[in-house]
């Protein structure tokens, strides 16, 4: 995959990714950085980092229990050990360290 389809590809998933937290409800703060990356801060201080890397031609997600790769696969983007979708794993991860339960939805 060309570099410039995956980089647009990438932000536009961490755009969606973006909106999908800023609205869960969920108590955390949500801050987009330089270079397509997005720091969550949640209210109990942890953190958790989403960003795209270019060179693997993945988005990767460092939360408090692990980092997870995650690579465009037809019309989703998939865990690179395990096969998991992005969103189910995005809403695990963010349940697990807001403590409440909830479900990312993604917007197209």
């Amino acid at each position: 995959m060309e570099e410039s389809v995956f980089n647009a590809m990438a932000e536009a998933e961490l755009a969606r990714i973006e909106t999908a937290l800023e609205e869960c409800g969920a108590d955390m703060d949500v801050e987009p950085k330089q270079g397509c990356v997005l720091e969550i801060e949640f209210d109990n201080g942890s953190k958790m980092i989403i960003n795209r890397h270019t060179a693997a031609r993945e988005i990767w997600v460092a939360a408090k229990s692990g980092g997870f790769h995650f690579r465009p696969v037809d019309d989703s983007w998939r865990d690179t050990r395990d096969g998991s979708e992005l969103w189910a794993m995005l809403s695990a991860l963010v349940s697990a360290q807001a403590g409440v339960a909830l479900t990312l939805v993604r917007a197209d």
